[in-house]
């Protein structure tokens, strides 16, 4: 890889950030399933272990990033995006054309594949402006997480209210949206997802605009819920609907209002160039591609430089000679390459927590709506609407307050995650007894501890493992997902449904015994993730108190605070 030479004076990357929410929301369409999932059943005439099996589908295509992942380093973020656009468009129009029956007697193995082609746009639209976006703002990363990952959460609650409002409940006016829709905007979002010049450590407007934005955000899940909760409860007109979805239009564009602002009263000029670390930088025309090198953000300062000990010095001043060939092997913090981070038991440790919670999550999510309904409840959108917003809060919140503590405590982020996982159990539990007024409450738990695996796991991989590979390390992570779908929700939860709904003589499953044996034993295996969480967050302090003790970050971010 040639030297690459920072250029002063890019243009700032809000605006990019301001786009990426957009295709953060396009991103989060495989959220859609539950909301077209019976559709599916009654027009094809499956029985939940197929649709169940087209739940796993729509995982292993929302989370099989490993190309993206790669393509990353290689190309530019509106190539991925384009790719995205042409998946997005082909697969759920071939479902759209089985759900609509415009074309009879599809086989389902092609349902099956066009799902899985339809979800993995999600995958090239999030690997695009959440690698852009990491590279962008390195010394923020548990902050962009938050962020981007809370709109991906949230858009669950977006797709809800225009299938309410505006689409009236039609599944097939739904999916064409999908396909149509989510095309057209990213293709008009695409030119403004760049590489762009990271904001200077001194840059004091970073942290307020980091607020702004997460304020914005938490405006636009509020209006979400309320407004779904309203349209269950009172009936709305067209025109009061058309009102209700321009106002969440303008409340998605709010994070324009920070570029906005940042030309209108430009700040004064930096004498200084933002140093990041090791990082390397390459200009091409106004823009600037990240390259970075090691983890050094929090480490460049001579803090990180004492913890080397002699010989190391020694092997790098004779490296640079020419007499050692050989290359030190990363340690943690450095950039890994995939086959170097593959072997260490951090990853794996990180994989299977990972693995594991989200694992059994996504089981709930996919079979959200057969879960509604086998507990009684008549409307499951409202069911699917309090997930999303909990998920959101979940991103967004332990990207803000895993950044607090990192900073404040050197204390590592999966701490969080061990945490959640305790309180999964628990959600478990509450699902299991069927009690009255604990099915909301186990969904909301549910939804905050399932955002929370997805926005902890993010920027450890980066601060372990480094930031020049982050998308494909991130991308296998990803993988626990699709594996956990496939196990604990195709073979357990739909085949559990199946024998119940079968002793009653129905192909639907009413009442707590529908998914109860399900629910005890993704608690048992929240159980185990909780070990593995414990015993990475262990292994890691050292690492976190390495990069982030001594203030070296902190003081790059002082007037942030």
């Amino acid at each position: 890889m040639p030297k690459l030479v920072l250029k002063a004076g890019s243009r700032p990357p809000w605006v990019g950030l301001a786009a990426a929410v957009w295709i953060q929301i396009a991103a989060g369409n495989p959220y859609n399933f539950p909301l077209y999932s019976s559709a599916l059943k009654s027009v094809l005439g499956l029985n939940q272990q197929q649709v169940t099996i087209l739940g796993v589908a729509n995982d292993v295509g929302e989370n099989v990033g490993l190309l993206p992942g790669i393509a990353c380093n290689k190309f530019p973020p509106w190539a991925l995006l384009l790719v995205g656009v042409v998946l997005c468009f082909f697969g759920y129009g071939v479902i759209w054309l089985a759900v609509s029956q415009t074309v009879s007697g599809l086989p389902y193995v092609l349902l099956w594949l066009a799902l899985c082609v339809a979800t993995n746009s999600g995958a090239w639209f999030g690997t695009a402006v959440l690698v852009t976006n990491m590279r962008n703002f390195p010394l923020s990363r548990g902050t962009i997480s938050g962020i981007l990952k809370g709109y991906v959460g949230i858009s669950a609650a977006v797709y809800t209210l225009i299938y309410i409002l505006l689409l009236k409940g039609s599944a097939s006016k739904l999916l064409l949206l999908l396909a149509i829709g989510i095309s057209i905007i990213c293709l008009i979002m695409m030119y403004f997802i760049r590489p762009c010049t990271p904001p200077s450590g001194e840059d004091s407007s970073v942290h307020v605009h980091f607020i702004f934005a997460q304020a914005a955000s938490v405006l636009l899940a509020t209006y979400l819920v309320m407004t779904t909760i309203a349209s269950d409860l009172v009936s709305i007109s067209d025109a009061v609907s058309y009102i209700l979805v321009a106002i969440m239009i303008l409340l998605l564009m709010t994070p324009l209002a920070i570029p906005v602002k940042m030309t209108l009263f430009p700040a004064k000029p930096e004498n200084n160039v933002p140093h990041v670390g090791s990082s390397e930088q390459l200009v091409s025309g106004d823009d600037v591609s990240t390259q970075t090198g090691p983890l050094l953000p929090p480490s460049s300062s001579a803090a990180y430089l004492e913890s080397e000990d002699a010989s190391d010095v020694e092997t790098l001043i004779a490296e640079g000679e020419g007499a050692v060939r050989k290359k030190r092997r990363p340690k943690r913090g450095d950039d890994f390459k995939f086959q170097e981070a593959v072997i260490k038991a951090d990853f794996w440790l990180l994989w299977f927590a990972y693995f594991l919670g989200v694992g059994s999550g996504v089981t709930v999510l996919n079979n959200l709506a057969q879960i509604g309904v086998a507990l009684g409840v008549e409307d499951t959108t409202i069911l699917l609407s309090v997930f999303s917003f909990c998920n959101f809060m979940g991103r967004l919140g332990a990207g803000a307050v895993s950044e607090h503590f990192v900073r404040s405590k050197t204390l590592p982020r999966t701490f969080w995650m061990t945490c959640t996982q305790i309180i999964m159990i628990i959600a478990f539990f509450l699902y299991a007894s069927a009690l009255d007024g604990t099915l909301y409450a186990a969904t909301a738990l549910l939804g905050i501890c399932y955002g929370v695996q997805y926005s902890i796991m993010v920027p450890t991989v980066s601060e372990l493992f480094g930031l020049k590979h982050f998308g494909v390390i991130s991308s296998f992570m990803m993988l626990g997902n699709p594996i956990g779908a496939l196990l604990f929700s195709a073979f357990l939860a739909g085949s559990v449904y199946d024998t119940e709904a079968a002793k009653q003589g129905n192909s639907t499953c009413y009442g707590p015994l529908c998914f109860r044996l399900t629910f005890l034993a993704l608690a048992g295996v929240c159980g185990i993730g909780t070990i593995f969480s414990i015993i990475l967050t262990i292994r890691i302090r050292p690492v976190y108190q390495m990069l982030y003790a001594g203030g070296s970050f902190r003081l790059s971010q002082t007037s942030n605070h």
